[in-house]
């Protein structure tokens, strides 16, 4: 594991970085909110990011970030991201554990999220996560073609009559690569279509733009990113073998 000293050391360079990108976009950085990804981290390896200052952590998969939960207890003013695919079976163990979904993919996921949020008599904040790449191995709803858009409003009209559910903004992972500028297309299409939802679909709240990751996170920045998940540049590499 990281050490804390490296993991604070880690944390302050991205908010560095994270200022100046939203200085050369005319943002103040406090527009930016950084969720620092453990998943496959060990319990403590989050302990240590909270310690050295992070106050939103980010989850890929709900068992393993359930555990992490119960395992640190709630602490005042730290909040539990879930930012990896959702299978609508597990939709039970994540409403309400997290503070935001950012995967709400399906309308099935989301009937399933509402019934569990209803149950608990809580209303769930998500994030309606879109596919902008074409790429097969990315969820999210379709929205790499103009004439995607309609069934997209359609789909997000009947998420919206769910009413245990709150929408704020949407998601995307675009296509992997080192060189953090190849993302720069994809974040300004998911923006122009936060956008034209915030004209389509103004009954929703359309604040959040979650994207941008350790490659990418300076440009995702940039073209408007309110969240960036932010993992490898602050915790190190992870340990796949835990899945």
């Amino acid at each position: 594991m990281v050490s804390i000293e490296q993991i604070r050391h880690n944390i302050l360079q991205v908010q560095e970085t994270i200022a100046q990108a939203a200085g050369r976009a005319g943002r103040t950085p406090a527009s930016v909110k950084l969720v620092v990804v453990t998943k496959s981290h060990p319990a403590e390896a989050a302990k240590a990011a909270i310690e050295s200052g992070a106050n939103i952590l980010g989850e890929n998969y709900a068992e393993e970030g359930v555990e992490k939960i119960r395992t640190i207890g709630e602490i005042p003013g730290v909040e539990w991201h879930m930012i990896g695919h959702v299978q609508s079976r597990k939709a039970d163990i994540i409403v309400k554990r997290f503070a935001l979904i950012h995967s709400l993919d399906s309308y099935k996921l989301g009937e399933r999220i509402n019934r569990a949020a209803e149950a608990m008599h809580w209303t769930q904040p998500v994030l309606i996560q879109v596919n902008v790449s074409g790429e097969e191995s990315k969820f999210g709803y379709p929205a790499w073609q103009d004439d995607q858009i309609p069934a997209l409003i359609a789909e997000i009209a009947k998420v919206k009559a769910l009413l245990s559910l709150e929408i704020q903004g949407l998601m995307t992972v675009p296509p992997f690569s080192e060189n953090g500028e190849n993302s720069r297309s994809f974040f300004r299409l998911l923006r122009g279509i936060r956008d034209q939802l915030s004209s389509e679909c103004p009954s929703a709240n359309w604040n959040e733009l979650s994207m941008g990751m350790s490659a990418d996170y300076k440009i995702a920045v940039e073209e408007g990113a309110t969240l960036v998940r932010i993992g490898t540049a602050i915790l190190g590499e992870r340990d796949y073998s835990k899945g």
